[in-house]
């Protein structure tokens, strides 16, 4: 007999959290098997104050006790107070079906941050601006403090209005662009550090350099200064000796400040850095900082300093050129091989001032220099002057460029392969999606995808990473969230995101378009200067309550949807009081955003998201036990369906607008009746044909295109559209060299080139949407809205197309579910599934005389039931473990693959 093993304890979705400010913080595990059919029946938990305490069984904080429960998610921490600062740690064992109790988990922790406004004894300080240049120097500020011996525990708690760089007796601290985006004017976030191990008995040095960031540096098209004029740091260093006693190390006005060698350091201008002019041995212990001046102490800051919640943006990976050229003029420009996110590093060895300089481009021209009109008023260049002491290596520090070939201006010598490297930075979200296939293509459009995230979820999910925009917008993330939410774990990153939105919600009710907001409504800029805003978006606005619920069902995130009931409840109500007979104004100014070749009406769009948003709430409702709301919810959801069929369907099922996406909304968003339903599904189909079997769907329209065919028995369709290698579609760019997803679909074409310069990316997310797709058909993997955060998961896979096989893996919080499907030459299909321990699912097997693996005289395999067998499908109710499955698979269960 097997014991179960427990692994991946958690803290609100961390491990070993340091820092965090939840009250009530949520426990995680996963539970791991070699056999099938493995379920937790029951639970204990036990929390101490120590560590030693914890392992002489004196559960001091809390004690469950055996509690009968199968879940291993979203487990609320019930036990005593927690204090500011203090330390937890926790461990847990559970019981199965055959009441077996499990060994103990290994030891997990957390810790608590700062807690109230009171405990901060720091000050926020900076540097005085030079005089006379527009872009400052990055501030260099330490201060040397004095260390005890037998120190227990020392953790540094530090933010920045801007960003931070933070180092201890010359060790870096910390990660990069520290602490993140937030609308500073509401909060800014705290991250904490241990650096027990950093300290040494005697003197001991901090320093810290600043950057301009968000805060008071280029902030897209908006111009600098959007929040402040200059960046401000705080700190409180906490150090507690094994006797008992403490000392706090905060920042205030005896620290030093000076400016040093980068000379300045914009996100969206770019870096000089003057090697000449550093600082050596600055953040060491011993350091003369007598020439150094005193910090510029600010009064104070009137926002919340609240814990850390997304996850660090780190460098994940070094890319290295795959080819290099000599230009006419000298330059050498290096092609990276793959368009990404983050910056160069240089190797070089010259005389002493020379200047080299670094600059990035997505595309070329077609005579071979870098193609920069894309960038509008962004300068993606780094410049560096050597000091001419050996070979030298540098890399920008507050500063990210997108781009795939580098140009190196200046370069003394001839540069190798080897003199620069591509650092690729972005949030750091764990990958949890698996994705390959038959068809090279398909996986390089999966790959596309899967780059586009990383380079665009850079604290906040922004549309692009190399023009001057670069902002956070909602309805980009919303259509792409689920697919997101597939690739890579991003519990933490949306549960932040989503804090941004609520932060720039208006007193109205409405969310806007960007969050951050960025000033966006505070300075009106579309207003005053393009006479081109709304008070709110369809698709955009709507992400408040999408992403949440996207949240609850991959995570099974219950609190996201309780903290921020309200705002949702406003946003709906906020419609439904602008809306005249539940039919909603056409003033949206983005509509099916990019689309191709169809205009979308905007009045139709905006009702049916309404529609769609009440729809959610509805349900939002009903998960967090609101009933009364959730049966008033889904009666404006039915009413603001029969507006809409009343408003724009006729009764042919003919929709105002006639464009593949007012047919995709309706029938995903449930806006019609049975019979309107066929009639749309023929229209739709009847235009993807006239058009040659290719989609007109933009931003908005493209992630529910395939699965409104899928779901409507048109899966043929839904796979001509995913392989379609003419214009427009998903592989004409990749024909053409695409590594990330476009922003438009005619960014470029053979015929006209480059689209305008005046909005083209090359690395924009929103049309990669169709991954959702991939991930919940074409391989199966799909939540249960009944058992969210796939405890319980819908298998349901559908071959079709050219595809010969998938391969397709989600990590889920409770482990890796893994579906592989494979079509045989003599029509016979082979499916595998497997399920982590804990979990169970629902499998649909397509074809005729499935089998069961260990299917022996009607007897099935452990953990395998048989629900349903009908002519063309079987269904089955699996537990945990591997179930494989064959069937015959030839045209007519091909066809019957998509039907419900």
């Amino acid at each position: 007999m097997t014991m179960i093993r427990i692994t991946a304890c958690k803290t609100e979705y961390a491990v070993n959290p340091v820092g965090i400010d939840s009250m009530h913080p949520r426990l995680f595990w996963r539970l791991e098997s070699d056999e099938r059919d493995v379920r937790q029946t029951a639970y204990q938990i036990v929390v101490a104050s120590s560590r030693e305490k914890l392992d002489q069984g004196d559960a001091d904080m809390w004690d469950s006790g055996k509690t009968a429960s199968g879940e291993s998610i979203q487990i609320t921490y019930a036990g005593l107070a927690l204090r500011s600062e203090g330390e937890y740690f926790w461990k847990v064992r559970v019981w199965d079906s055959r009441d077996q109790v499990s060994p103990w988990s290994e030891t997990a922790y957390w810790t608590m941050g700062i807690l109230s406004r009171g405990e901060w004894k720091g000050k926020w300080i900076g540097r005085r601006s030079s005089p006379g240049l527009a872009m400052q120097p990055s501030p260099y500020m330490r201060r040397s403090f004095a260390v005890k011996s037998n120190v227990r525990r020392a953790v540094v708690y530090a933010t920045a209005l801007g960003l931070f760089k933070l180092s201890v007796n010359g060790e870096a601290v910390g990660h990069l662009f520290a602490p993140g985006w937030t609308d500073y004017d509401k909060r800014v976030q705290v991250h904490a550090y241990d650096i027990t191990d950093k300290l040494k008995k005697g003197e001991n040095a901090i320093g810290v350099i600043l950057g301009d960031g968000w805060y008071a540096g280029t902030v897209g098209f908006l111009g600098r200064h959007i929040y402040g004029e200059r960046p401000f740091f705080l700190m409180q260093a906490s150090i507690e000796y094994g006797d008992g006693s403490r000392e706090l190390v905060v920042t205030d006005g005896s620290w030093r400040a000076a400016e040093g060698p980068i000379r300045y350091s914009d996100l969206i201008k770019g870096e000089t850095y003057d090697a000449q002019l550093e600082l050596t041995g600055w953040d060491y212990p011993g350091y003369d900082d007598s020439g150094w001046e005193s910090p510029d102490v600010r009064s104070g800051y009137n926002g919340l300093l609240v814990a850390a919640m997304e996850p660090p943006i780190r460098i994940t990976e070094t890319v290295k050129p795959v080819d290099v050229r000599k230009t006419e003029a000298g330059a050498y420009i290096f092609d990276m091989g793959q368009n990404m996110v983050g910056w160069t590093e240089v190797t070089v060895k010259g005389e002493p001032g020379t200047q080299i300089t670094l600059s990035h481009a997505e595309m070329l021209n077609p005579d071979g220099t870098l193609y920069v009109d894309n960038l509008r008023e962004a300068v993606q260049q780094d410049h560096y002057v050597l000091k001419g002491a050996g070979e030298e290596r540098y890399e920008p520090h507050f500063t990210f460029h997108g781009f795939r070939y580098v140009e190196l201006i200046g370069y003394p010598g001839e540069p190798e392969l080897t003199t620069i490297a591509g650092k690729v930075i972005h949030s750091d979200t764990p990958v949890t999606g698996s994705l390959e296939t038959s068809d090279p293509m398909v996986n390089r459009l999966y790959a596309n995808i899967t780059w586009g995230q990383r380079g665009n979820f850079l604290s906040v999910p922004t549309d692009c990473p190399q023009r001057d925009e670069r902002l956070g917008w909602t309805g980009d993330a919303q259509i792409f969230a689920r697919t997101a939410s597939y690739n890579m774990d991003v519990s933490r990153f949306f549960t932040k995101y989503i804090w941004d939105i609520i932060d720039c919600q208006q007193p109205s009710g409405a969310f806007t378009d960007v969050a951050p907001d960025a000033g966006w409504i505070r300075h009106k800029m579309w207003n005053t200067n393009l006479n081109w805003f709304a008070p709110d978006n369809a698709g955009w606005g709507d992400a408040g309550v999408i992403i949440p619920w996207t949240q609850y069902l991959m995570y099974g995130d219950k609190r996201i949807l309780e903290t921020h009931y309200g705002a949702m409840v406003r946003w709906v109500e906020y419609l439904k009081h602008h809306s005249e007979g539940l039919i909603r104004p056409d003033y949206a100014n983005y509509g099916d955003w990019l689309s191709i070749g169809a205009d979308t009406p905007s009045e139709v769009l905006a009702t049916a998201y309404f529609a769609y948003s009440a729809k959610v709430l509805a349900q939002i409702s009903g998960a967090i036990g609101k009933t009364a709301d959730m049966n008033r919810y889904a009666a404006l959801f039915d009413e603001i369906a029969g507006a809409f069929r009343s408003e724009f369907v006729g009764s042919d099922g003919h929709i105002h607008g006639d464009t593949q996406t007012v047919y995709v909304l309706a029938i995903q968003f449930g806006l019609l009746t049975d019979e309107l339903k066929k009639a749309a599904i023929r229209r739709l189909t009847d235009n993807i044909r006239e058009r040659g079997d290719r989609l007109s769907t933009g931003f908005l329209g493209v992630g529910y295109l395939l699965p409104a065919l899928t779901d409507s028995g048109e899966l043929v369709a839904a796979y001509t559209l995913l392989t379609q290698e003419a214009f427009p579609s998903w592989m004409y760019s990749i024909k053409h060299g695409a590594t990330t997803i476009w922003e438009r679909w005619d960014g470029w074409t053979e015929e006209k080139g480059f689209q305008t310069p005046s909005m083209n990316s090359f690395n924009h997310y929103s049309l990669g949407s169709v991954g959702e797709w991939m991930f919940r058909y074409m391989a199966g993997i799909e939540a249960d809205p009944a058992d969210p955060g796939f405890r319980h998961a819908i298998i349901r896979p559908r071959p079709g197309g050219r595809l010969k096989w998938v391969k397709a893996g989600y990590e889920s919080l409770y482990g890796t579910i893994s579906v592989e499907w494979k079509l045989e030459a003599d029509n016979r299909l082979e499916l595998e599934v497997e399920m982590p321990a804990n979990t169970s699912a629902t499998v649909y097997v397509p074809g005729a005389g499935v089998i069961s693996d260990g299917e022996d005289r009607g007897n099935l395999a452990a953990g395998c039931a048989l629900l349903t067998q009908e002519e063309h499908r079987s269904i089955y109710r699996l537990g945990s473990g591997k179930h494989r499955f064959t069937s015959k698979f030839g045209a007519v269960e091909s066809s019957m693959a998509g039907k419900k």
